[in-house]
């Protein structure tokens, strides 16, 4: 026999009302004796801590991939729309340059088109501002 398999006698104190529940389920635990019972009791309650910091361990760990994973997106976005909002800049400036557009329009167009995407909730399709312009709508 193995050292890891020793047992030690050791004394403890439990209440008789918990002993005697143990007593009753000795069949349903499928052991033959109280030792057996709280040996296999003392088993399960340790895997259960051990299970309990496994899990701690786990969850920290899917915690930090998502807040990694979360933060690349939000730089991929932030990149994106920073290449858009030049995009939009220069073709802004293209149409001013090109078109006699007075400031009183401009701001009319401003506050319509603000409304507009309000109303749209940011879904802007192409086809809807053509009829727009024709006025087709």
């Amino acid at each position: 026999m193995g050292s890891e398999h020793t047992k030690v006698r050791a004394g403890i104190y439990v209440e008789k009302e918990i002993l005697n529940q143990a007593d009753g389920l000795l069949e349903t635990a499928n052991v033959r004796s109280r030792n057996e019972f709280v040996e296999e009791a003392l088993k399960f309650y340790i895997g259960y801590l051990l299970a309990g910091k496994a899990e701690d361990y786990f969850l920290q760990s899917l915690s930090s991939v998502l807040i990694g994973t979360v933060q690349d997106s939000e730089n991929r976005l932030a990149r994106m729309d920073f290449k858009m909002a030049v995009e939009l800049a220069k073709l802004s400036q293209v149409i001013a340059y090109t078109h006699d557009v007075d400031e009183e329009s401009l701001n009319k167009l401003h506050a319509k088109c603000v409304n507009e995407v309000q109303r749209i909730n940011g879904t802007i399709k192409s086809e809807d501002a053509y009829r727009y312009q024709k006025r087709e709508v």
